[in-house]
């Protein structure tokens, strides 16, 4: 979502004649597009804040801005703790990022309500011209007790269906091939707009995936209590739509689920895990694991590593818990996890998480598949790059250029990449 935001961003700042700076110190406005849903997120943006005070100090006339989930969640103090700053806005007042700008020269300027204009329907300054995000919904109805989501984005809002579709069809005609639909929680997209005039999730993925031109449909992230049946139909029968699916877990503790507000235990989450493989084959499993959280006893994490082996998940991001504020989790539960005991527990926890996807990325040794070129190697410059539609990366010999298809013949595997040949012609169109 904030790589969207970002992209937003930049696409506005050059429909109003701003260019990019090839450094800070160059820069007549610094904009920051904010993270806060780790505590790390803040601490790194804080020492780089720091760094535009030192900016702004040497040249007054530069304008320094915050925008995101961490300027909503310091509306109240940001002018007064850094008086430097002379923009601050929510991730609901993207849209307005034009009008702060040309108010600022009267007074420092902020705007966080939720309510303002969906930040898709704004231009975008795309890293991959063949890919694109695509905002379907903003914020959260969810109470998971760690979240600090719901706080700065808001009561979820879901995009008109065929505002969406719009977009889509549009950015079909301009070159991008992929997709990805984002929202919160994307499973519980329509709920909010009109009868007569809503889609389900699954009606959507069906909509977008037969718009001429998009070859590959993803979505990012669903919650397990609102995934059905439908959403896996529709990816088992539309052709666009990619076999891979992001089902964050949190835990493998039914206990600690249930403190996490999570409103399903562990058990539920393997028997939609079941389903999904049952109803797609050859999908890839991805999640979001959280350790350390309030409480959690050396039982409640062995679950957690033996639901990683149980799910053979493709891949997961993990996270050590750190408390934000307002949330419930942060409030009045004691954070009495000790740090080095999180840090040998998310150590354990990347282990086996990169034991489990090396063993299913063999899988695919030996075996054909579409990858998406998105360019050279990052790590062999003679190699190109790409994923499959599992979502898994790919290095490979070849000669075809972003934004193709190519079949590749897959010869190798990591935890996190497979190596392999491409053969044949690329499909440019």
């Amino acid at each position: 979502m904030n790589d969207h935001d970002s992209e937003r961003m930049k696409g506005l700042l050059e429909s109003l004649g701003y260019n990019e700076a090839p450094v800070r110190d160059d820069a007549d406005l610094i904009l920051f597009n904010t993270c806060t849903i780790r505590g790390s997120a803040d601490d790194r943006f804080l020492g780089n804040l720091g760094e535009a005070k030192r900016i702004k100090r040497e040249n007054p006339d530069v304008v320094v801005a915050v925008g995101g989930c961490w300027a909503q969640s310091q509306k109240e103090l940001v002018f007064t703790e850094f008086p430097f700053v002379d923009i601050a806005f929510g991730p609901g007042e993207l849209s307005r990022l034009g009008e702060l700008i040309a108010r600022e020269r009267i007074e420092a300027v902020g705007a966080f309500s939720f309510d303002g204009a969906f930040s898709g329907t704004l231009p975008a300054k795309r890293e991959r011209p063949f890919h694109a995000w695509v905002q379907i919904s903003v914020g959260c109805n969810s109470v998971c007790s760690y979240c600090i989501v719901p706080s700065v984005r808001g009561r979820e809002r879901s995009r008109h269906p065929e505002e969406i579709l719009r977009e889509i069809q549009d950015l079909a005609a301009q070159g991008v091939r992929e997709v990805t639909l984002l929202g919160q929680n994307v499973n519980s997209y329509g709920r909010d707009i009109p009868l007569g005039e809503r889609l389900t999730f699954a009606e959507l993925l069906r909509a977008v995936g037969s718009v001429p031109g998009i070859w590959r449909v993803r979505y990012t992230s669903p919650h397990p209590k609102d995934m059905r049946e439908d959403v896996i139909a529709a990816m088992a029968e539309t052709p666009a739509l990619c076999e891979h699916v992001h089902l964050p877990a949190q835990s493998g503790s039914s206990r600690v689920l249930k403190r996490m507000r999570r409103t399903y235990t562990r058990e539920r989450y393997m028997e939609l895990l079941m389903r999904i493989r049952e109803g797609i084959p050859n999908v890839s499993i991805t999640t979001d694991l959280i350790v350390g959280f309030p409480g959690e006893t050396d039982e409640d994490f062995q679950d957690t590593l033996s639901l990683v082996r149980d799910a053979e998940y493709d891949g997961a991001y993990t996270f050590v818990y750190s408390p934000r504020p307002g949330t419930e989790a942060g409030e009045s539960m004691d954070d009495d996890i000790s740090p080095a005991l999180k840090s040998e527990r998310i150590q354990a926890l990347v282990d086996t998480v990169h034991q489990v996807s090396r063993a299913r990325a063999t899988r695919f040794i030996g075996e054909t598949h579409e990858v998406l070129v998105e360019g050279p190697s990052r790590t062999d410059p003679t190699k190109l790059r790409g994923r499959l539609r599992q979502n898994i990366a790919a290095n490979f010999t070849g000669d075809a250029a972003p934004g193709s298809l190519v079949m590749v013949e897959i010869s190798g595997a990591s935890s996190t990449t497979l190596a392999g040949t491409q053969l044949g012609v690329p499909v440019t169109a």
